[in-house]
This record gives C-alpha cells, sequence and structure tokens, in this order.
C-alpha cells in the first residue's frame, strides 16, 4: 500500500499543526504546534474551552486587577493554558505570539514575551518548549535579537520580503515563518489572475528564494512555511525545515497518495553572509516593497482585531462585562 503523501512529507520536513484545535492535535500528532490570536479566538469559542477560560478568569482575579486590565490578562493566561495544553499532546514546540498591538514596540515586546515566559514556568513547562511568536516589524526582530542573546526563543511571523528574511538573520532569531498563501492572495488581486501554476505560484517562490539565501550564507535560523491555501502549496515546499498547515489540509494530506520527493535541498557550497542590513535600509526596502509593507499591516491589523475579538467573548462569558460595570 502506498503511503501517504503526509508520512512520506513528514521524513522530509518537520510538520507542524497551525492550530489550536487539541482534538486535531492530537488527531495529526505533530512534532510542534503554533498559535495566533485568531486561533486562540476560533478555540476559545468553543463550549469546550469553557473550563480553560473559567480557569484563567479565576487566576487574573487572583492577582487583584480590574476593569481592562483584568480582561487583557485573562487573554495572556489563557493563550498560555492552550499552550500548555498543546504540549501535553506534542513532543516539540509550540509558538505563543505576543500582543500584537506591541509590535512597534521593542521595550513593550520583550517585557510581554517575559511575562508569557514566567506564565509558562509557572506551569512547569521549560522555556526551550516555547517559541515566542513576533511580527517582522523592525522593531519586533530587535527585540527578538535581545530575547535570544538571552536564550528565548523567537518565531518571527508575518514575514513577507526578503528584507524581514534578511534582519531576522542578523538578529540569530530561531525560525522564521514566511506566509506563503497570503502572498499568491496578494498577487492573484494585483494582477488579476485567478490561478498560477505552481512552479509560478509566487508564495512558493518566495520561501524557496528564503531558503536558498539561508543554506548558501551557512545562517542558521530555521525557515518554517506558513499560510497553505492547497496541499499543492505544501508539497512544493518539501524538503524545507519545517511546515506548519491548517488540520484541514493536514487531513488532505494524510488520504493523498502521490509520491513526494524534496523540492528544497540546502547548498553545497556556503558564502560568507553579506553586511548587516540597517534601521533605515530596512524600513526603506519595506516601504518600497509594496506587498510585504501592505501585508505586514494587515496581518497586525488582523491579530489585534482578533484579540479584541477575544475580549468582547470573555466580557460576554460568564457574565464578565457586567460585573466589570459594577
Amino acid at each position: 500500500m502506498t503511503a501517504s503523501s503526509l508520512s512520506q512529507l513528514k521524513k522530509l520536513t518537520t510538520i507542524v499543526a497551525d492550530s489550536s484545535d487539541l482534538s486535531a492535535i492530537e488527531q495529526f500528532r505533530p512534532l510542534d504546534a503554533t498559535t495566533n490570536p485568531s486561533l486562540i479566538t476560533t478555540a476559545a469559542a468553543q463550549e469546550s474551552s469553557r473550563e480553560l477560560i473559567e480557569a484563567a478568569y479565576t487566576q487574573a482575579k487572583q492577582e487583584g486587577l480590574c476593569a481592562d486590565e483584568l480582561i487583557e490578562r485573562t487573554i495572556d493566561i489563557l493563550t498560555v493554558k492552550f499552550g500548555v495544553e498543546i504540549l501535553k499532546l506534542i513532543e516539540g514546540r509550540v509558538s505563543t505570539e505576543v500582543d500584537a498591538s506591541l509590535s512597534y514596540d521593542t521595550e513593550a515586546t520583550i517585557a510581554k514575551a517575559k511575562e508569557l515566559l514566567s506564565l509558562y514556568k509557572g506551569y512547569g513547562i521549560d522555556q526551550n518548549r516555547i517559541l515566542i511568536k513576533i511580527a517582522s516589524t523592525w522593531e519586533g526582530i530587535q527585540a527578538a535579537k535581545v530575547l535570544e542573546a538571552e536564550g528565548i526563543h523567537c518565531n518571527l511571523t508575518l514575514l513577507f520580503g526578503s528584507h524581514q528574511a534578511k534582519a531576522c538573520a542578523d538578529a540569530k532569531v530561531t525560525l522564521i515563518s514566511p506566509f506563503v498563501g497570503r502572498i499568491l492572495d496578494w498577487y492573484k488581486k494585483a494582477e488579476n489572475v485567478d490561478h498560477y501554476p505552481i512552479e509560478q505560484d509566487p508564495g512558493v517562490l518566495s520561501v524557496k528564494a528564503i531558503f536558498n539565501d539561508y543554506k548558501t550564507h551557512g545562517v542558521q535560523t530555521e525557515v518554517m512555511g506558513a499560510s497553505f491555501r492547497s496541499i499543492e502549496q505544501v508539497l512544493a515546499l518539501a524538503g524545507c525545515d519545517l511546515l506548519t498547515v491548517a488540520p484541514n489540509l493536514l487531513a488532505q494530506l494524510n488520504e493523498d497518495q502521490r509520491q513526494v520527493t524534496a523540492q528544497l535541498v540546502p547548498a553545497q557550497n556556503i558564502i560568507p553572509a553579506e553586511a548587516e542590513l540597517t534601521e533605515a535600509e530596512f524600513k526603506h526596502q519595506l516601504e518600497h516593497d509594496l506587498m510585504a509593507f501592505q501585508l505586514l499591516q494587515a496581518g497586525i491589523d488582523g491579530f489585534i482585531k482578533a484579540r479584541e475579538q477575544l475580549s468582547a467573548l470573555l466580557r460576554q462569558s460568564l457574565g464578565v462585562t457586567a460585573e466589570l460595570k459594577n
């Protein structure tokens, strides 16, 4: 019997579940898992999450907080609690995201990252099993540089351009997450194209270029393709360091039985890295890369909105809104 595409792919690439759905993670048993505010909000809306919400809110109340501070702390605790539950189901790491509203504040991002790690420590979780997820703004990358120097591992997300990848490499971050699907979506809209052949898919080509550049220059930062729209995109990046895939696509890969071969192969000859990007160079390149500029800000705005939705959900749940008015 032919092995599934998923089982073949796992021999070439570390597969990561892009989900906060505990049942899906238990089903597919990936090595690692990633979360983001949108995924946490979706998971929190499920009735099965009510116990976690109650426990997070109770813990936040014990800290003597009130009004909005209480809700914000509850969100952080709940986010970590989801991470703890995920870690019970996998052998590797979970990515936990810093509040996206801090994306342009280096010091606040560092402080929030340490708050999240402190919560994990309180649950007995080793910090080496946590990747702090930060948006790939200049300020976010500099926060990651400080955190990495202190032994705190980071996942730089919302990455769309080579300049972002270069700055992350300069900062020696543990892992980057270039967004395949969102890049494809942008180009389809910008060029009024309904479909690209997989060999011309702009998102796939972007990740391949970053991967090849990293391997050619001996960069240790891992590349994790993210935000997929089809299993064809996933399979086109077989051989990438990691790929984070949503449960619906994992299910499709598990049913698919085509032959899977490595599409990305590390360079054999290493050449010296180029000079580090300055802040001015980074921001100049970002401003002149319309795709990366628009998608980075849209991604940040989307995650901020998701957190606001989670805040509203928590206020509604358990009668929190009425309590805060008293």
